[in-house]
């Protein structure tokens, strides 16, 4: 990790610093934004580096912010925040995590003057709508559950559209109307909120199968299980099948090798249909045993006396002839006699 990894605007926030220190500063700050939801106390210690490297710049201080948040330090998350909208011009982004961590440290009060301040008319859409959650929990907070419906009843939560903030919404909806005694809505709403959550951020499948009386399978669990009992009948049937073929090898030495085969292919047979490391198991187990089994009977055998050693004579070498292809007979030529010396020619017709 070089620190090359951070994104261009934070780069450039950091340009004011030394190139060492910038360096040291940016693999900080990617590592926190790395760990924020795996460990977020980890996240936070390198936050807290960056910090003590390079606290007068906006970005560092907003990054310990939202670590200090996510680690549920809402009073450090405050401070940095804070210190952040003096120091960075995207001061109204940190509103809703602001408000949020005033709820935290139990001071609903001060979270609404927040979110009632003029800052807030500044907010985009989505953090506006961030703002209408928390303010939702700060009306929870003072026993206000109707209110906190109502809160909630915007035209985003109408939007037939997914958005980026769809599933919040609608679990933030169905969490107030549970509060409010309205469960039957609420259901329909984690419904909703689960299929909208498609990065399983949140337990809206499980509450919604709670409100229903549902019980939730773990498929990967139920598939495990399922190839764990098939590996435990691949054992039993192989192990059943050598000993079926010990048993007739007692009869007949000559069917027991046969038996063993077929116990071995049905073995094999078994790994291939199930596909599983525990089938392979069950295989080499067969296969052991008939091992072990084979050196046992050839123990108690002993060893050959030099008598019962059978000779037998050798067999007569038999010599491969090899044909070779018969000659064809040369052609006869039959040529015409040659006149004699001294005979006249035949008279001309």
């Amino acid at each position: 990790m070089t620190g090359e990894e951070l994104d261009a605007d934070a780069r450039a926030e950091l340009r004011g610093l030394p190139k060492d220190l910038a360096a040291r500063v940016a693999r900080h700050l990617v590592m926190a934004g790395r760990m924020a939801e795996e460990d977020p106390e980890l996240a936070y210690k390198h936050a807290k580096a960056a910090r003590r490297l390079a606290s007068r710049v906006g970005i560092v201080r907003e990054a310990a912010g939202l670590a200090a948040y996510h680690a549920g330090e809402w009073a450090d998350a405050l401070a940095e925040l804070r210190a952040a909208r003096r120091l960075s011009t995207a001061e109204d982004a940190y509103l809703p995590i602001m408000a949020d961590a005033e709820r935290g440290l139990g001071r609903p009060e001060r979270a609404l003057d927040l979110i009632k301040s003029a800052e807030a008319d500044r907010l985009d859409q989505m953090g506006r709508v961030e703002l209408r959650i928390v303010e939702s929990g700060v009306r929870r907070d003072l026993g206000q559950l109707d209110a906190a419906v109502v809160t909630l009843q915007i035209p985003e939560l109408r939007d037939r559209r997914l958005r980026p903030w769809s599933a919040r919404l609608f679990y933030a909806y169905a969490d107030a109307l549970v509060e409010a005694g309205r469960e039957e809505e609420a259901s329909d709403w984690f419904a909703r909120a689960a299929a909208a959550d498609r990065d399983g951020e949140t337990d809206a499948a499980e509450r919604y199968a709670e409100l229903e009386g549902l019980e939730i399978l773990d498929t990967e669990e139920i598939d495990g299980t399922i190839r764990e009992a098939q590996a435990v009948v691949a054992v039993a049937e192989a192990l059943t099948a050598v000993e079926e073929a010990d048993d007739e090898a007692e009869d007949a030495d000559g069917e027991a090798g046969d038996d063993a085969d077929d116990a071995d292919a049905f073995a094999e047979a078994v790994a291939a249909d199930t596909g599983d490391d525990a089938a392979a198991v069950a295989l080499a187990e067969v296969e052991a045993e008939k091992d072990a089994a084979e050196d046992e009977d050839a123990a108690e055998a002993g060893p050959l006396p030099a008598t019962a050693i059978a000779f037998q004579p050798a067999e007569p070498e038999v010599v491969e002839r090899v044909e070779t292809p018969e000659e064809a007979p040369e052609p006869v030529v039959f040529r015409e006699p040659e006149p004699k010396p001294g005979r006249d020619e035949p008279p001309a017709e």
